[in-house]
């Protein structure tokens, strides 16, 4: 095992236990013991505010960071492009779409339930129409386009809604789209708790996406079937991408900066790059989460926005810096 993975996973529960106590109401590191180990009395505010409502935001931040940037290291593995991200198969903008749909029409009828629904739906319906239109094309390259194709009529669709929404339903789209675990309860958790064993799954195509990377030609003479393995990647990406896409909306960068830092660190092997690219993403949307809710505390800046701000000029410097080592 690479050192860097038992350092990884020192800090995300490190960084886990921490965020226990920040935040608008600060808590004393002893009382979030006391709360883990059972010993905290139960009426205690501590006791309230870590169990239900840091405790299942910590977690759903770590298990939908994981599941981005493990999908976005399978993704990049798949297209053999450094600069794709799950994004690219549609599943965060189909996912949007629906989101906005029912927030513009559907509000009344399920509440927030309703609208995760909608999402989940809309991520795997719009990653289902690239697949569909990526078969009949059969190359790597027209599901690739595809995804830009569904991406761009998503991003339509979410413009006309925003033109005949409300001023309140308008607000309501803008937010949810730009990402935050404000809502996060211990039924997303639970939901959440699939994406492990997506990661799992997708680790256990680690050998085929190292054979990949030389080419869909090779691949084929080292008896990888390379059609069912892409739709094996984009199917499994689309599940993770798509809970966490619907329990905390559209987080940026995740996906697309995270696997090539674990790249330069730890190597390209999708042996450490997926589980590493999980382990580094769930602590990066932990650390982010964390200063969303602490910088301007008591009120919270959505997490997507934090991403971006931070995520964007790096990606920026090391495309500069080291595209020799991206293949750009």
């Amino acid at each position: 095992m690479k050192p860097a993975i038992p350092i990884l996973i020192g800090l995300v529960l490190l960084v886990g236990i921490g965020s226990l106590g920040v935040g608008s109401a600060s808590i004393g590191f002893g009382d979030v013991l006391d709360v883990m180990t059972g010993t905290a009395d139960g009426g205690q505010f501590a006791y309230t505010i870590v169990r239900d409502i840091r405790a299942p935001r910590t977690l759903l931040a770590m298990l939908v960071g994981a599941g981005i940037a493990a999908s976005g290291a399978a993704i990049q593995g798949l297209f053999r492009n450094p600069l794709a991200d799950p994004a690219l198969i549609g599943v965060s903008s189909g996912a949007a779409l629906f989101a906005a749909a029912f927030l513009v029409f559907g509000a009344r009828l399920g509440g927030l339930a309703g609208l995760t629904t909608s999402a989940f739906v809309g991520g795997l319906l719009t990653t289902w129409l690239v697949l569909e239109v990526g078969r009949r094309g059969g190359t790597i390259s027209a599901m690739l386009l595809a995804g830009v194709a569904v991406n761009a009529l998503a991003i339509s669709g979410i413009g006309l809604l925003s033109y005949l929404s409300t001023d309140i339903q308008l607000r309501s789209v803008a937010f949810w789209a730009l990402g935050s675990l404000n809502g996060a309860d211990w039924t997303g958790v639970l939901l959440a708790a699939l994406i492990p064993f997506v990661i799992v799954l997708l680790f256990r195509e680690r050998h085929n996406l190292n054979a990949i990377t030389l080419g869909d030609r090779e691949a084929t003479y080292l008896g990888i079937s390379v059609s069912g393995l892409r739709i094996r990647i984009v199917v499994l990406t689309a599940l993770a991408v798509s809970i966490g896409v619907a329990l905390t909306g559209v987080i940026a960068f995740i996906g697309l900066v995270v696997p090539h830092l674990v790249r330069l660190v730890v190597g390209s092997t999708h042996q450490v790059v997926i589980p590493g690219s999980a382990l580094l993403g769930a602590l990066l949307l932990l650390v982010a989460d964390t200063l969303s809710r602490t910088v301007f505390s008591p009120a919270e800046l959505p997490v997507g926005i934090l991403t971006s701000i931070i995520g964007g000029p790096f990606f920026i410097l090391m495309i500069v810096r080291q595209k020799g080592k991206l293949g750009i």
